[in-house]
């Protein structure tokens, strides 16, 4: 284990962190490769509702990553300096850098709703409850009553559901866990490491926290996840390696495309949740990085959020043209690697022409206020 080092890295685009501060490059190109196992795993999962046929049925593992990765980066740009900025401060630059694209992922999942050239829907919605749902959408309030998008509790952006909870952690970090001490966070974490496991005991995997049936599936695993990568951060359990970028990578995607083990499914699962997840994340912030890769390390990470947050509206899309045309397996290969390499384009052109430029509208709009004179 090796404590951290501090070191003046600024790198447009990736991990939020202080530029006073090492950044984990890494980390940024293990984020970009964990959406885009997302984004695969939610073309697959249409092909293939059987899990066991879907060469990458535990991609939505990746969630449990991110968490755990957020939780990590969380403490790490926030625990020496939230008491100073303040709680408000804290709460006002994680909606700046999260909220623009949740507003954005609700305008096009209104939009794929709207003119979806393949869809029959069976439950008519209405131009109230449509505005209501969007609305909720925007303002991340759960509102499960599609019954079409099996009662998702975004029903226009089906991911929100994840980003309501990594609201909820970074909260719930502001006012209690930035000045938890580590013996009652590791207390903390083991709690919700058997919560975890009941859920995945009862479920049978870990899938839930998607609609409004497993609702309270999404808190153990974000309680969990979140508290280990802090617990890795506030431990400096840090391990010095020489495994790379395309080795950790490699290590990551393994856990996306295990197999399926049947009645122990759900215990695979956990031990890569409880036990992989954080070991990755310690060996993706001690790994180096050859120059070359830096930049692949520094583009994966930077469109990762804008990647997950804006693909699902065109999953429904494709979800309802494979249920009323079946398209053969050549045609199907076409389809989802060309429709992933366009929704990583998409992405790209999201982050430059809007997520990148509003975020620095709101925050020199956040200096103006406290500053007005300035």
């Amino acid at each position: 284990m090796h404590k951290l080092k501090l070191a003046p890295v600024n790198l447009k685009g990736s991990l939020s962190l202080q530029n006073t501060k090492q950044h984990f490059v890494i980390l940024d190109g293990l984020r970009g490769i964990a959406a885009l196992a997302v984004v695969v795993f939610h073309f697959m999962e249409w092909i293939f509702p059987d899990p066991s046929k879907n060469f990458i049925g535990h991609g939505f593992l990746a969630v449990d990553f991110f968490f755990c990765l957020s939780g990590f980066v969380i403490g790490y740009a926030y625990d020496d300096r939230l008491g100073k900025m303040g709680v408000l401060e804290f709460f006002k630059s994680r909606l700046i850098r999260l909220h623009p694209l949740v507003v954005l992922g609700s305008v096009l999942g209104l939009l794929a709703y709207l003119l979806d050239p393949f869809a029959i829907y069976t439950e008519e919605l209405g131009t109230g409850k449509l505005f209501l749902l969007f609305l909720c959408s925007i303002f991340l309030i759960p509102f499960p009553v599609m019954k079409d998008r099996a009662f998702n509790l975004f029903g226009l952006n089906a991911l929100s559901w994840s980003l309501f909870w990594e609201y909820i952690a970074n909260i719930v970090y502001g006012v209690f866990l930035y000045k938890l001490p580590r013996r009652y966070l590791a207390t903390l974490t083991a709690l919700a490491a058997v919560a975890l496991c009941l859920v995945g005991y009862r479920a049978g995997n870990l899938l839930g926290g998607w609609s409004g049936e497993s609702f309270w599936d999404g808190c153990a695993r974000v309680s969990y996840s979140f508290s280990a990568g802090l617990l890795v951060y506030r431990f400096n359990w840090i391990i010095k390696n020489r495994l790379g970028f395309v080795g950790l990578a490699l290590l990551l995607s393994l856990a996306f495309v295990m197999p399926q083990f049947g009645q122990w499914n759900w215990v695979a699962e956990a031990l890569i949740v409880l036990f992989y997840f954080p070991l990755l994340v310690a060996l993706g912030a001690g790994s180096s990085l050859p120059s070359g890769l830096k930049k692949l390390c520094v583009f994966s990470g930077a469109i990762s959020y804008p990647l997950y947050m804006t693909h699902y509206a065109i999953m429904w899309i494709f979800g309802n043209y494979y249920t009323n045309y079946k398209p053969g397996s050549t045609e199907l290969f076409f389809i989802v690697s060309i429709g992933t390499i366009l929704l990583v384009g998409a992405a790209y052109i999201v982050m430059k022409v809007y997520d990148i430029p509003v975020r620095k509208f709101l925050r020199r709009r956040l200096r103006t206020l406290k500053n007005p004179s300035a």
